[in-house]
């Protein structure tokens, strides 16, 4: 028989009377800034902060070969690192499979979503294209680091400039004062199931205690761009349905944040 965890069942009771752990809502996200232009040596940066929780995303671009089976393409990479000093959870080193699903989630979001236009992003078809990397850093994990990684991403992306090229080399310090092709701002939103309860920007003590997550990236028209699951519990067709209903609701208010 499965011992009781006891920060669970306190949690649940909470739930059970509609209050979280902090006495929010069930439903109701920290406060949420953005601040942009945080790193005057990358191309874009921006920094989010969600309650305590604070990530900060930086874009760096280069010229590169573009791959062989789309010679008419921009690249566009995203990186991650959970850095130790924002978590003990965190040890330096490899990246580890926390890490590297973050960066898939946010990378999905924006590769799926088609924000930017790849195509525009071509100098020279086969030979030369802008390469576009994100990298997200955690500066302090209080919970929920996946939306907030997705917002600081779109957040660095918009306060791109394209440096100058004269075809030879990149020169960094020259501005153009030309803005990267984003045409759209997906932005994804994670439901945690925990018993019979959904909430949304869960403290990282909640998040010890979740059954199953889904995070939901959606474009400005209610497109779904990617879907995530996470945890060992299953979800029903109904509880899909009525995260994505979540996730759908309180992106629109994350996207007015940016």
């Amino acid at each position: 028989m499965s011992k009781k965890n006891p920060a669970r069942e306190h949690l649940l009771k909470a739930l059970d009377v509609g209050v979280r752990l902090d006495g929010r809502s069930l439903e109701q996200y920290r406060d949420v800034e953005v601040t942009y232009g945080i790193a005057n040596t990358a191309e874009g940066s921006a920094q989010v902060r969600i309650g305590e929780t604070v990530v900060v995303a930086g874009v760096k671009l280069s010229v590169e070969k573009p791959f062989p089976d789309t010679p008419e393409e921009g690249i566009i990479m995203v990186n991650a690192e959970l850095l130790p000093l924002s978590s003990p959870r965190f040890e330096a080193g490899p990246p580890g499979i926390e890490s590297i699903e973050l960066a898939r989630v946010v990378d999905r979001g924006l590769r799926e979503s088609k924000a930017l236009d790849v195509k525009a992003l071509c100098i020279k078809k086969g030979e030369h294209v802008w390469a576009v990397s994100v990298d997200v850093c955690t500066i302090n994990d209080a919970g929920n680091l996946v939306d907030a990684a997705g917002l600081a991403a779109i957040a660095a992306l918009q306060d791109a400039v394209l440096p100058s090229y004269d075809g030879i080399e990149v020169n960094y310090k020259d501005k153009t004062g030309e803005k990267l092709p984003l045409s759209k701002t997906p932005i994804p939103i994670t439901v945690f199931k925990i018993g019979k309860h959904f909430i949304v920007d869960p403290l990282q003590e909640e998040m010890e205690c979740y059954d199953a997550r889904l995070t939901v990236t959606s474009t400005a028209d209610g497109t779904i761009c990617s879907l995530q699951k996470g945890g060992d519990a299953a979800l029903t067709v109904e509880d899909i349905g009525r995260m994505i209903d979540l996730s759908m609701s309180h992106a629109e208010l994350m996207r007015n944040k940016l």
